[in-house]
């Protein structure tokens, strides 16, 4: 097949890389041998060296094998960024187990499903989610509950034995043993367990690294770890990724702006792996008080697409450009991403990673393959791929086709290889007949002086199919009406583009990472449902 972004890799950036089989415990073991003394954390001031974390992790890993974990077992981590969430992550895997990703903020019916699903054997939590747990325990399969409390002790009583008589680690296939349940779909559906093998993080850890390779220095990095480790974003892009760097992760449990800042002007941070929430809300507060972001080198934005307008205001406060790139769940996560030197293309995701092949194809069968500047489906071919979804053969036959991962997102690529989100399958509008992609209608509306957060959807309609509703989130002290902004919409776009009508609320509803939740918007927002009428 034709690659033309190759020709867009820069200097010193490899268009294919060697990935090792390696578990991720032998990953972050090598960092652990190259850089012993070299802080590998840092929270609320407290730090750890890559010897003293990896010692934490090797009782903590012989405490769990005493609690009966084993091989193939499942383990669920429940936490908020801390020094606790590295420990549990890595110790579990070094038993053999795979590790269940678990929003903290899940409700009963939340936790219930996942650890079901899952068959999750031990639950490792935060202390203060102990009544949310033991309102639903009888309904679970777990075990164990091992709670953390991120005030005292890094590691749990019950996983501080002496490190005497150490149980080597559990032999691990890479390829083939799963390490990760990282559950997906909570946005469309019932949430599915995306099996990432210890391969498939390993190789997009690597891809990540050596796609910024220019512009790191590994040893030196201190990276931003505001993103949830318990998302996938988190886990790879800013965990896994720092500690094959030898890099010091500066763990933040919750995104605060205010407290944000103050952590950078402090820390001063090299690397900042964000989500579009958090950018906005960074480059809205610098309005109203400025702060020197010039310690950031390499500043990445995944998980949804990054409005225009922030983006060209954060990188001319920063002095820096932030990669916009693209991942999902199934593909642990990462892709795509712009080049962190050479081109870059605004508005795009972006290139496929080294060892990754990516194409466009038509939405109907998924088995032609569409010239540049056509829409279609974006599909993924890679070593990051994930090995299907927990317990869904069918699932997973009809993602992973041929080796390709049918993404659901409609996408476009350009003569120069760059590809271009422009929506979701399921989230395209038919007006009137017309195909509209809300981040077109998006990026317009957030050029808007007074608006902070817009989404925009179809909901039914029976003249034109459906009709388009924006529901926007205001800046502080700002005010528009509904009229002004369908104006201001009119003069940018065409007319079957246009929201039919604007709603404002305080707030979008999100899932941990920041993506905007459309689908509860959709059945809160319903056409007889208008706040603002």
């Amino acid at each position: 097949m034709e690659r033309p972004w190759m020709k867009h890799v820069v200097e010193g950036n490899p268009k294919e890389i060697e990935i090792p089989s390696f578990s991720l415990s032998q990953l972050f073991e090598q960092a652990v041998e190259t850089y012993p003394e070299h802080v590998a954390m840092t929270f609320f001031g407290k730090t750890s060296t890559y010897k003293e974390l990896s010692v934490s992790i090797k009782k903590a890993a012989k405490g769990l094998t005493r609690q009966g974990v084993q091989k193939g077992d499942r383990v669920a981590i429940m936490l908020p960024n801390c020094p606790q969430y590295p420990i549990s992550f890595y110790s579990a895997l070094m038993c053999g187990a795979t590790i269940v990703q678990v929003n903290p903020m899940y409700k009963a019916s939340e936790l219930i499903h996942i650890l079901n699903d899952s068959g999750a054997k031990i639950l490792i939590m935060m202390d203060k989610l102990l009544p949310l747990y033991e309102s639903v325990k009888d309904r679970t399969p777990i075990q164990k509950v091992i709670p953390v409390s991120v005030e005292s002790a890094v590691i749990p009583a019950e996983l501080q034995p002496e490190l005497e008589n150490w149980i080597p680690e559990a032999v691990i296939n890479p390829k083939e043993d799963v390490a990760v349940l990282q559950y997906t779909g909570g946005t469309t559906g019932t949430p599915k367990g995306a099996m990432l093998t210890h391969y498939n993080i390993v190789a997009n850890t690597l891809q990540s690294a050596a796609t910024s390779v220019v512009q790191t220095k590994p040893g030196e990095e201190r990276v931003l770890a505001v993103s949830p480790l318990f998302h996938v974003y988190g886990m790879t892009s800013a965990m896994c990724v720092t500690f094959y760097l030898g890099g010091n992760l500066l763990l933040v449990p919750k995104f605060d702006v205010e407290q944000l800042v103050t952590l950078i002007e402090k820390m001063k941070p090299t690397s900042f792996p964000g989500v579009p929430t958090m950018y906005i809300a960074l480059v809205d507060y610098y309005k109203k008080k400025k702060f020197d972001l010039s310690c950031l080198v390499l500043c990445s934005s995944g998980s949804a697409p990054l409005p225009l307008k922030v983006l060209d205001r954060f990188n001319e406060i920063s002095g820096t450009t932030v990669a916009e790139g693209y991942g999902l769940s199934e593909a642990s996560p990462v892709t795509h991403r712009n080049p962190v030197a050479g081109l870059q293309k605004k508005g795009s995701i972006g290139i496929p990673l080294p060892n990754t092949d990516s194409k466009i194809v038509d939405v109907a069968t998924g088995r032609e393959t569409l010239p540049s500047g056509q829409v279609g489906e974006l599909v993924i071919k890679g070593p990051q791929v994930m090995k299907g979804y927990w317990n869904l053969p069918e699932e997973t036959e009809h993602t992973i086709r041929d080796g390709w991962l049918y993404t659901g997102d409609l996408a476009t690529m350009d003569e120069d290889g760059f590809f271009y989100i422009v929506g979701r399958k399921k989230e395209m509008i038919i007006a009137s007949g017309f195909n509209v992609y809300p981040i077109e209608v998006e990026n317009v509306i957030y050029t808007h002086p007074a608006v902070l957060e817009a989404a925009v959807f179809g909901i039914p309609d029976e003249y034109r199919g459906e009709t388009i509703r924006a529901v926007i989130v205001l800046k502080e002290g700002h005010q528009v009406t509904e009229e002004e902004l369908r104006a201001f919409c009119k003069s940018q776009l065409s007319a079957y583009k246009v929201p039919e009508d604007f709603l404002f609320v305080d707030e979008l509803p999100k899932t941990a990472v920041g993506k905007i939740l459309k689908r509860s918007l959709q059945e809160q927002y319903s056409p007889v449902s208008s706040p603002n009428k």
